[in-house]
């Protein structure tokens, strides 16, 4: 049933003559799976981190060898930024996971309004929603949580950012902030393209995509809702999804 065990089996002599055995059955289900996951999560890396530094290597030696047209230099060097860029944000946002995992924030706890974070995350991702005719919404009320201020508008960002860019055209984000029985609640909302049910499971994995295609497409590190994972647990809180193919999704992490 997908269980892994470790049995050890030991005769027992009494004066010289097998009296029996001792059998010992250890499951080792989580240990492997942890392991596994470590070498998939290293597998990952190594292929993000090689993919924009081929492309730097092979663009700057094309210019070394002055091989390229004067005229060209210039979207040659943009290349070189572009995937520099995309490289420094993969590696900050691994020190981000391995912070969360290790409980290794360097910041102490204080109180965080809740909602005005999300205003602030919202006010940014404005430009970009409007870009593509989607509107995105704040509603709620104040809520105060004890928290690391970046860490909580890091995970909120990473929620916007994916609800407006597996959006429809002309689609809606509403983000919510409330508190329910003085526990304060985050709902992000959209219209977007959803999630497949056999993928739901998985998408706050780490590198994991649902859709590979669409995700080369509109670019990111895989790495977003891994990360709004572990920053959701490392305040005590949990999350949840729902999500239905064609019709959006909505995530809600309640403290």
């Amino acid at each position: 049933g997908g269980s892994i065990y470790h049995v050890i089996a030991n005769p027992v002599l009494h004066d010289g003559a097998l009296a029996g055995a001792v059998i010992i059955i250890l499951d080792c289900t989580e240990r492997e799976l942890r392991d596994q996951m470590r070498r998939e999560f290293t597998s990952n890396v190594s292929h993000e981190l090689k993919t924009p530094l081929t492309s730097i290597y092979g663009v700057s030696e094309m210019i070394a060898s002055g091989i390229v047209k004067p005229g060209d230099i210039r979207s040659f060097a943009q290349n070189i930024h572009d995937e520099s860029g995309r490289l420094i944000t993969l590696i900050e946002d691994i020190i981000k996971l391995s912070q969360l995992d290790e409980n290794s924030i360097p910041a102490d706890p204080v109180p965080v309004n809740l909602y005005d974070v999300a205003d602030s995350v919202v006010k940014r991702l404005a430009p970009q929603a409007k870009e593509r005719g989607i509107t995105i919404e704040l509603t709620g009320a104040s809520a105060t949580v004890q928290g690391i201020p970046n860490v909580l508008e890091e995970m909120v960002y990473n929620l916007c950012d994916n609800a407006i860019k597996y959006n429809k055209d002309g689609g809606h984000v509403q983000v919510k902030v409330t508190a329910n029985d003085e526990h304060p609640v985050l709902t992000v909302s959209d219209t977007g393209i959803g999630i497949p049910r056999e993928h739901q499971a998985r998408v706050f994995e780490r590198f994991y995509r649902a859709d590979k295609s669409h995700s080369k497409k509109i670019g990111g590190t895989g790495l977003g809702l891994s990360i709004v994972k572990h920053a959701a647990a490392y305040h005590g809180a949990t999350v949840s999804l729902e999500s239905t193919e064609g019709q959006g999704t909505t995530v809600t992490i309640q403290f």
